[in-house]
């Protein structure tokens, strides 16, 4: 996340004479002067990188028959091939939009008619408008639509357009003859994760329930350290499936989504073990850095870390 740099100014404090006083309005003007030249040189400057710029990187994979992801730049998008249309999982951020869908036409001419949103984080949910406008329909759980429209999500550049159809426990596509399935089994990475299953391919996305090396609490998105490794249980239990693709990083499989899980359990017991002990917030932050690359005051300390010391007591 971008932090702009501070500008500090050193003052002196002394007995002015009048000279000095005009002076120092003399210096004060030209330093106004200046600051607002470098902000008007710095926003030129990102105004003609954006327009400019690249877009970001964005590799279409393979997974299985009809099925590829889209790895790169937000969370993972998985493309479903239908004679009917395309279903789509996440949609990234808004500026990724013309390259998926170049990427998507690279393997079919058919539209996409349905995107189902994992979670309602700008990355996997910020093309959402632009989806909408090209006739596709927006899927989710109704907590994902509920946290986008109280603007929840505090990094977030736009706020996602939030889902039309919504569901608590399970929606299912049928396209072309072929099915898939949004599950929400608990509350981890937010209280709002879908779980999407297609059947005939014994593949699932998680979403950022698995992402990454080690999970981040959305905590005012209404996650949950305790439950996480409980819903993963209710994955790994209910749905047959041998292929995971994870809302960041590579496809991997079924052993791979355990050992996530159970690295979670670790974290857990850390997390109540330092707590226990009596250790503070800062201590446990610190020790966060040191064994599971958190980084200082990234998301993990604003989401995870208070909502931590609270819940596993």
């Amino acid at each position: 996340m971008f932090r702009p740099a501070k500008l500090r100014c050193q003052i002196e404090v002394e007995i002015p004479t009048e000279f000095d006083i005009v002076s120092r309005m003399n210096r004060t003007l030209l330093l106004r002067a200046s600051v607002a030249a470098v902000f008007l040189v710095g926003g030129w400057i990102a105004y003609t990188q954006n327009r400019g710029g690249q877009p970001p990187q964005l590799n279409l994979n393979k997974v299985k028959d009809d099925l590829y992801e889209i790895e790169g730049d937000g969370g993972n998008v998985a493309v479903y091939i239908t004679d009917d249309g395309v279903i789509l999982v996440d949609d990234k951020f808004e500026r990724d939009h013309d390259t998926i869908m170049e990427r998507i036409k690279g393997v079919t001419s058919k539209p996409v008619k349905y995107v189902l949103s994992t979670h309602y984080h700008e990355d996997h949910s910020g093309g959402n408008a632009k989806m909408l406008s090209s006739n596709a329909e927006i899927i989710s759980t109704a907590n994902a639509r509920k946290n986008i429209l109280a603007h929840i999500q505090s990094n977030a550049g736009i706020i996602p357009t939030p889902a039309r159809i919504t569901f608590t426990q399970e929606e299912d596509v049928v396209l072309g003859g072929k099915e898939v399935r949004a599950r929400f089994f608990g509350r981890g990475h937010t209280n709002g994760d879908a779980v999407i299953y297609f059947p005939a391919l014994r593949t699932i996305h998680t979403g950022d329930l698995m992402a990454g090396t080690t999970p981040l609490i959305d905590y005012p998105g209404g996650g949950s350290l305790a439950d996480w490794t409980t819903t993963l249980d209710e994955v790994l239990n209910d749905l047959d499936f041998d292929t995971v693709i994870p809302g960041h990083g590579a496809v991997t499989n079924k052993a791979g989504l355990l050992l996530y899980r159970n690295n979670v359990e670790k974290l857990q017991n850390r997390v109540k073990g330092l707590i226990r002990d009596g250790k503070k917030a800062d201590d446990i932050g610190k020790i966060m850095i040191a064994e599971y690359g958190w980084v200082e005051k990234d998301l993990h300390f604003q989401w995870s870390l208070p909502g931590m010391m609270t819940e596993m007591r």
